[in-house]
């Protein structure tokens, strides 16, 4: 069943902001994943939908507003297991048609702000509904042919359903979230930034990147969204599910672009308020560096949430039961070919472990590899030549020693597993938790769900913001404090002038 607004939305909007409803609550749950088993409608309808992209180039233009645009910067989005299929055609923003996507975004966000919090929720429940049902195997499909995929790791990207319906409950109970009002007057919070937000995403996941540009314009923000090149054909598709579920024009701008291009013009705009990012650590410490620099010109300080992967960690002590290492590890390293954020990049395993951990994992890794269309594959290749060429021992047994290395030999800190059955072991791996942001015990540095392990972390992996969490969505709000006073001040004196 769909999620519903539930209890009467009865409240009347006080002057000057946002629409504040009282006793509102939205029960959402968590999106199950399908099996996709032989003879299920699930497969029946993906495997269909596969079909139909065979050999198919999917135009996608800019698009501003209601507009769509095409300039002659013309690129192709490639299939990761099949180069000579081109899955899209696409072409690149110039530095004109940002500043028009920025102009119609602004024309439009304070209409947008003003508009009950419920209107945006709706439009993201919708989206969310079609996601999980209609649209589907079409989103499966082409994260699976664009992205290189497999049929679990497209499904793993439904969690896009989850980051809306979640994300409109949090909105929703944020603005019962309101200061303490004493007669004669009442007080409410929350506007959205004051300004455009650039929303820069990820080929590694689909979800991500609708959640990146979706957040901030759930809370009342305009957002000029940059897809990444190698995601291109799955991004449009959620942004057309965004649109035709009730999102106006010129709230979310779909504006492919070469990523310098991109950066310079965002931060040479005065109305910049934020940029919500996903991707690698240079190119978010260098967006920050262009903010820094021209921190004089922007009308207001914008907000800045990165996340830029990790160097995770599965740490295993001689207790650890090997199967759950081995099957944590396969999964964890060797999923989407270790293209996830949270993928385990180094593995810390005792002497005396080790000849058997690593005879299981040889005998394991064999079976892995396969293109994405094929049903019984586990792992598929890399998104594209750059990450091909980017690919190329073990501790002695004193765990607390080097527990050290898992938080001394990387800045960065986003995800780690520690696997152990001693019990009084299992509390000390929490020295670990140091270097992560998310901590798994006895289970693998991958798979977060949204709602109930929100995600993120900190040095240089990024901001920790925690999408997926009721904290995320703050960030894209502006506190604006509105007092309206009921009954009207009849006398400037005070009682004690009488």
């Amino acid at each position: 069943m769909p999620p519903v607004l539930c209890h009467a939305l009865l409240a009347r909007p006080w002057s000057g902001a946002r629409l504040r409803w009282k006793h509102a609550s939205l029960k959402v749950a968590n999106e199950p994943n399908l099996a996709f088993t032989k003879g299920s409608p699930e497969r029946d309808a993906l495997q269909k939908a596969l079909k139909d992209l065979k050999g198919r180039t999917e135009a996608i233009p800019c698009v501003v507003g209601d507009e769509e645009v095409w300039t002659s910067n013309v690129k192709y989005q490639l299939s990761p297991f099949n180069h000579g299929h081109k899955v899209a055609k696409f072409c690149y923003a110039d530095k004109a048609l940002l500043n028009k996507a920025t102009e119609a975004a602004l024309a439009a966000r304070k209409e947008w702000d003003l508009k009950p919090v419920t209107d945006g929720a709706q439009i993201f429940l919708k989206a969310a509904d079609m996601l999980g049902g209609p649209r589907r195997a079409e989103v499966l499909a082409k994260t699976m042919v664009g992205e290189g995929k497999t049929v679990i790791q497209a499904e793993i990207d439904a969690e896009l359903i989850d980051f809306f319906r979640f994300n409109a409950k949090f909105a929703v109970e944020l603005e019962g979230e309101q200061p303490m009002s004493v007669p004669p007057s009442t007080n409410s919070v929350y506007r959205g930034l004051k300004g455009f937000v650039a929303a820069i995403t990820p080929f590694n996941f689909t979800a991500i990147g609708g959640n990146l540009a979706g957040a901030p314009a759930l809370m009342g923000n305009v957002v000029l969204w940059k897809p990444s090149d190698t995601a291109m054909l799955a991004s449009y598709a959620v942004y057309r599910i965004l649109r035709e579920a009730g999102l106006p024009p010129n709230i979310i701008q779909f504006v492919p672009a070469d990523g310098p291009t991109f950066g310079d013009t965002i931060t040479s705009s005065e109305h910049l308020c934020g940029i919500n990012f996903t991707g690698s650590l240079p190119t978010f410490k260098n967006l920050w560096k262009q903010v820094a620099q021209t921190l004089g010109r922007f009308r207001t300080f914008p907000r800045l949430a990165g996340e830029c992967g990790g160097k995770n960690f599965h740490s295993v002590h001689r207790s650890a039961d090997v199967d759950s290492v081995v099957s944590g590890t396969l999964r964890s390293a060797f999923e989407y070919s270790g293209q996830t954020c949270s993928a385990c990049s180094r593995l810390y395993v005792p002497h005396s472990l080790w000849p058997q951990i690593k005879t299981r994992l040889l005998e394991e890794h064999r079976k892995v590899g396969g293109p994405a269309e094929d049903f019984g594959t586990f792992s598929s290749a890399v998104i594209d030549a750059k990450s091909f060429g980017l690919i190329k021992k073990v501790y002695p047994d004193k765990y607390r020693e080097t527990l050290q290395l898992v938080d001394s030999t990387t800045s960065y800190s986003l995800t780690g597993a520690v696997f152990a059955q001693d019990k009084d072991v299992v509390p000390g791996g929490h020295r670990d938790a140091e270097a992560a942001g998310n901590f798994y015990i006895k289970d693998k540095s991958t798979g977060s769900v949204v709602g109930q392990q929100p995600f993120g972390g900190a040095r240089s992996s990024g901001t920790n913001d925690k999408p997926g969490g009721p904290h995320y969505i703050l960030r894209w709000t502006s506190p604006q404090v509105i007092k309206e006073t009921h009954k009207p001040l009849g006398d400037w004196r005070y009682s004690y002038m009488q």
